[in-house]
């Protein structure tokens, strides 16, 4: 059934386009918001700007709603944040669903972490990309650029206020980057767990390391369980971190057997910058 609507989605869109001169697009299409409001620090009210995964919609099992084609036919562009498993299954019924729509991935050229690089000819081969780039101010400050070059292209006529909008956004990240890098000097070589691994970037970036609980989208077998569980104790870890759209019933079992608790995190909150203040904050409270 809802693979009828969808199909009777696309057609009634295909048919809409094909009637008469389409109105010029001023949607630009993300797939999670944070991206909302990275695009907003740039155009600020030019575009509308739709999300594609809701709040509290997880991007590893996000199912498109139908109701949500109409949005993306009207779009300019869409910036794939890059490797989330939703933009991988449903790529292709987006793009049918307008063909005329630029499809940007924000994550190329970035400084991926990834399970395999291998290089092929002129390209290189990456498997098992980690997809939570915008989790690293410096991350998010490169993918401002790409943001800046394809919104002046829609609307040259405004591009030396997107300039600028830009340099002011990319000095909030780099701010950010250096109140986040002072805060967390004196833990650097700290561990922490998590239900889902989704602060590799930011450990990365601030000399942390993080260990999951989950592998490889997976939920843990016994054998890894207790390997955490055994390296919880060995460090005197008694906080695991989960994300508010995940299963919490594995990260309960785990907190009970090293004597803890289970703490929430959003990375997909759009507050981008308090929220990394906040988790910061959370973490040396925990450490």
């Amino acid at each position: 059934m809802k693979r009828f609507l969808f199909i009777l989605a696309l057609a009634f869109i295909a048919a809409s386009c094909g009637s008469g001169k389409q109105e010029e697009a001023k949607v630009i299409t993300v797939s999670i918001l944070p991206q909302k409001t990275f695009v907003q620090k740039i155009v600020g009210d030019d575009f509308s700007v739709n999300v594609l995964i809701p709040p509290g919609g997880s991007p590893a099992t996000y199912t498109l709603l139908p109701s949500q084609l109409k949005d993306i036919a009207k779009s300019a562009v869409w910036f794939r944040i890059g490797y989330i498993a939703f933009e991988h299954s449903w790529k292709d019924k987006i793009g049918q669903a307008n063909t005329k729509m630029k499809v940007v991935n924000m994550a190329e050229g970035l400084d991926l972490i990834a399970d395999q690089m291998e290089q092929h000819g002129d390209h290189v081969h990456i498997d098992g990309v980690d997809p939570h780039v915008w989790l690293s101010p410096v991350m998010v400050k490169q993918m401002g650029k790409v943001i800046l070059d394809e919104v002046s292209k829609l609307n040259p006529e405004k591009a030396d206020e997107y300039k600028a909008n830009y340099e002011k956004f990319a000095n909030e990240c780099d701010e950010l980057d250096a109140e986040l890098r002072s805060k967390l000097e004196p833990y650097k070589g700290r561990k922490f767990i998590v239900f889902h691994p989704s602060l590799s970037y930011y450990s990365r970036e601030f000399g942390l390391e993080q260990y999951s609980l989950e592998t490889g989208g997976k939920e843990p077998t016994p054998q890894h369980m207790k390997e955490v569980v055994d390296l919880a104790n060995e460090d005197n870890i008694r906080v695991i971190y989960i994300q508010s759209e995940f299963d919490k019933d594995h990260a309960r079992v785990f907190a009970e057997e090293i004597n803890g608790k289970v703490l929430q995190v959003w990375p997909l909150s759009p507050d981008w910058a308090e929220n990394l203040r906040s988790m910061t904050d959370l973490l040396i409270e925990n450490f």
